[in-house]
């Protein structure tokens, strides 16, 4: 009979064997995959008792038991030997604890590497401004967050500092130096983070998420006294990010967010991974860089019609979601029904598609 720790290992080294993107520890429940988005139960394995999912859960958050008990959820990331690492997170369902675990690349992969449009480069070379990655969860934004940050580090002599929650990518510097913080071990919040990183001489901001008014406000202010900002959102679209971050504040500040929106937004990548023709997953992408159309668009509170900028500005590198599936289906590598369940305009891109 394996120990709870050997049992442990063995679901680690199944995730990455498999290649699986997660890990679910849930009662009630053999131990699951998540193989090219679908999940997938672990046969090898029996399903998990209350005191089994809590042994395992317990050996996960090793000192920050306490905490978990108290707050009844915690988030943070776990590494597996030298192999890989896990952005965990511990919860109670039904007075049950179960355990959720993302796989962390060690690599740090490249625009190329990740499938993605070779214009994303642009990013990298941006001096100042706001950038966006957004999308649904788990469908690659931190990965390519972290593929323009490393780019940055590697062709560019900067002061990069991140805030996460938890620290996921783990950055060597070369020719920039990166400071990571991780909140509630290296800062109090985002909040707090974000108050004093104008002291700390930075030019290159990474915001891990923003999950509130006031982070906006504050990436908003670094973005307005030239530093370069990059975070993420769970928006759909770059239309939907505008209005998402307008209607997170009061009536009353609204018009002021627009104007300071319109002033530093760069650019907005919104994507989503599909299953591939053959197994694996791939990347499609609307890419918005925001000119000065956009800018009065936003300013003008006319954020519906940034769609229509980027279907009509392909020459300056934009792509509309339609197009970026259009384009994976001409090349054989994802099914017409797949690209068409992914799109925010499926009738637009069934009529293309015949």
């Amino acid at each position: 009979m394996p120990t709870a720790q050997q049992e442990l290992d063995d679901l680690f080294l199944a995730t990455l064997r498999l290649n699986a993107s997660d890990l679910h520890l849930s009662v009630g429940y053999k131990p699951t995959v998540r193989i090219d988005g679908k999940l997938v139960p672990l046969e090898d394995f029996s399903v998990l008792t209350p005191e089994h999912a809590e042994e395992l859960a317990f050996l996960l958050l090793g000192d920050r038991k306490d905490r978990f008990l108290k707050e009844k959820e915690i988030d943070f990331s776990y590494s597996f030997k030298d192999k890989a690492r896990f952005r965990a997170n511990v919860f109670f369902e039904k007075s049950y604890i179960s355990s959720a675990l993302r796989l962390i690349s060690a690599q740090i992969r490249t625009v190329e590497e990740l499938n993605l449009p070779p214009v994303l480069h642009k990013l990298s070379q941006l001096e100042q401004g706001f950038v966006l990655l957004t999308g649904p969860s788990g469908h690659g934004k931190s990965t390519t967050l972290a593929a323009v940050i490393d780019e940055i580090n590697h062709i560019r002599s900067e002061h990069i500092i991140t805030i996460e929650d938890p620290i996921e990518y783990l950055f060597v510097g070369d020719k920039s130096i990166v400071n990571q913080r991780e909140v509630g071990q290296d800062t109090q919040s985002f909040d707090s983070a974000l108050s004093s990183i104008l002291r700390e001489d930075p030019n290159v901001i990474m915001i891990g998420e923003m999950r509130n008014p006031e982070t906006i406000a504050a990436a908003l202010t670094a973005a307005e006294t030239g530093h370069l900002v990059l975070s993420s959102l769970h928006t759909n679209s770059a239309s939907q990010t505008v209005d998402r971050i307008i209607s997170a504040f009061p009536s009353e500040q609204q018009n002021q967010i627009r104007i300071q929106l319109a002033n530093t937004l760069s650019a907005v990548v919104s994507q989503r991974l599909l299953p591939r023709i053959g197994g694996g997953r791939l990347p499609a992408a609307e890419i918005m860089f925001a000119n000065s159309a956009v800018s009065n668009l936003i300013r003008d509170n006319k954020a519906y019609q940034i769609d229509l900028v980027i279907e009509t500005s392909l020459e300056s590198g934009m792509i509309s979601l339609n197009r970026s599936l259009l384009e994976l289906v001409r090349r054989g590598e994802v099914a017409p029904e797949t690209a068409i369940a992914h799109s925010l305009n499926p009738e637009d891109l069934k009529l293309t598609i015949k």
